[in-house]
């Protein structure tokens, strides 16, 4: 499945948004709150169950999908991987696999049998808290109905099982023959407008560009040989180990682009401790944000309206920017690195992003076919090889880049941190759709219609807390404390409490789990322990 994996590591949809409309007859969600997360997406979701697309919800929260699904599987948190392994199970128990496929297409479906032979029904309902009957339903319709996509967001990769999680969504797809056509495929939706073009473009600490591994000795001699310099051909740092190395007095400074890490990353106390014991940070926003204020040095950043250049969206589209308005910084963010880079002593000189795109494009097989003439009026989807090639809408049709896919079963591995005597409550985080991520808090617009933290909490729950929606609540974890205000709801189950990281006033982010997934350094934002005290006014 190294073909598969390598899509999906890398976040990308194996097939096209379109096809959700067009072409589907059965999406399967697990762990994405679309409307919320994806409001475009979310909508053409909605649109195609309204057509007559069987929808299944996969989610512990009554997202707003769930009055258009035709099924709901409340699972518990964390139990991922034993709810796609028992559908695996009755699959495989009522022969309803994908023979011819699995037999030309893939490998290792004997280590798959044999870990999901143990996950039966029962076993699973236990784990899950979803009732038998379910299960049997939901697995057997995916894998009766000709073609359906799966969906996921972060709600799969933000548990310290993440990359396990995606693999067993992968592992049910090429079981059931789901890949490879229009209408079927692994669809992971990115979370911001152009995280998947970041990671193209070698934003990562493994890859060169159009994901060409640092530590292959031929590509590394290719882009010594195209930059004029020697490359190191070690992996760099993921961003957790960045901080742990800051802690440790190993990385003396850092240059922060675009991002917010004291607001966002899990762990924040520790993150704002980290940024004090560098010796110089440098920060290049748009506002004062509460990582800026850590800076020793900050650059004003151009805004998207502002820059020339491509923004690759969640289906591979490669697709033109163009600025609007000139810089108000006075140059737009390329030239700012340019500039930085030649004053360190390695000339960059360009004189539009077009010209930094067909180097790059020059050096990435995948894209090797795109230039900014021909995505002039209308985007791309990569793999693109050649000039004359049309895109490709989706992937992994006939055989996988690896060739065979690679079946990589999982064991359920439950959080990281569970509820206790001392810590009883869940705590589970996410998006609302106002404030989209996390840059809106700057908007005075959008604040006014959502101005505040409004944390989830089960009516059974509230009740024993002896609080009401609008009632004031004090959340502590091993980590942190943040106050908050309640809105009661059935939303939730019984026992978790959820809360969204948009609010300074509200630093959901410092009671979130320290711990990571192993192989990606992705936090486990959905599962922590917490306790939760009434404020009294």
């Amino acid at each position: 499945m190294a073909g598969l994996a390598t899509t999906l590591g890398s976040g990308a949809m194996t097939n096209p948004i379109g096809d959700i409309e067009n072409e589907a007859e059965l999406m399967l969600l697990i762990g994405t709150n679309t409307t919320e997360a994806h409001p475009v997406i979310g909508y053409k979701m909605r649109q195609a169950a309204r057509k007559g697309c069987k929808m299944i919800v996969c989610d512990p929260r009554r997202i707003d999908l769930v009055d258009d699904a035709d099924y709901w599987i409340r699972h518990k948190p964390g139990t991922d991987i034993p709810l796609l392994n028992g559908f695996m199970h009755i699959i495989i128990k009522e022969g309803l696999e994908d023979k011819q496929f699995i037999a030309d297409r893939t490998e290792n479906y004997e280590a798959l049998k044999e870990t999901v032979a143990a996950y039966n029904p029962e076993y699973v309902s236990e784990l899950t808290g979803v009732p038998v009957e379910q299960l049997y339903t939901v697995a057997r319709l995916y894998a009766t109905t000709n073609k359906s996509m799966l969906f996921y967001t972060l709600g799969i990769t933000e548990h310290i099982c993440g990359t396990q999680n995606v693999m067993s969504t992968a592992n049910l797809a090429m079981l059931t023959g789901h890949l490879g056509r229009p209408g079927t495929g692994v669809c992971p939706i990115r979370g911001q407008n152009n995280v998947q073009g970041a990671c193209d473009m070698g934003a990562l600490p493994n890859v060169y560009m159009g994901y060409q591994a640092v530590t292959n000795n031929e590509i590394k001699a290719k882009f010594e040989k195209a930059w004029g310099t020697s490359l190191s051909g070690k992996m760099g740092l993921k961003i957790p180990e960045m901080f742990e190395a800051a802690h440790e007095g190993k990385v003396k400074s850092m240059y922060i682009l675009g991002e917010n890490p004291v607001l966002t990353d899990p762990n924040a106390n520790h993150i704002k401790e980290a940024l004090e014991k560098l010796d110089f940070l440098v920060v290049q926003e748009l506002f004062l944000t509460e990582t800026a204020v850590f800076a020793d040095v900050i650059l004003p950043a151009a805004s998207f309206a502002e820059c020339d250049g491509t923004f690759t969206n969640t289906e591979r589209r490669v697709q033109r920017v163009r600025k609007a308005i000139k810089p108000l910084p006075g140059q737009a963010n390329w030239e700012t690195i340019c500039q930085m880079s030649t004053w360190m002593g390695y000339p960059m000189s360009y004189d539009h992003p077009g010209q930094i795109w067909d180097e790059l494009a020059a050096l990435t097989p995948s894209m090797a076919g795109i230039n900014f003439d021909r995505i002039d009026k209308t985007g791309l989807q990569w793999p693109c090889p050649a000039a004359d090639h049309p895109g490709t809408p989706f992937l992994h049709s006939g055989k996988f880049s690896r060739g065979l896919g690679l079946f990589q079963p999982a064991e359920h591995v439950p959080p990281g941190e569970m509820p206790d005597e001392e810590y009883p409550f869940l705590l589970s985080t996410g998006r609302i759709l106002y404030h989209y991520n996390v840059t809106t808090p700057y908007s005075m617009g959008i604040s006014s219609i959502w101005d505040r933290e409004k944390a989830e909490l089960n009516p059974l729950d509230a009740a024993k807390l002896g609080v009401q929606t609008g009632s004031s609540v004090r959340v502590t974890s091993r980590r942190g404390t943040a106050t908050t205000e309640v809105k009661v709801t059935d939303r939730v189950m019984p026992g978790i409490i959820w809360m969204s990281f948009h609010y300074t006033a509200t630093p959901t982010n410092e009671l979130t789990s320290h711990h990571l997934d192993p192989i990606t350094g992705t936090g486990e934002y959905k599962a922590c322990a917490v306790k939760i005290e009434k404020v009294e006014v």
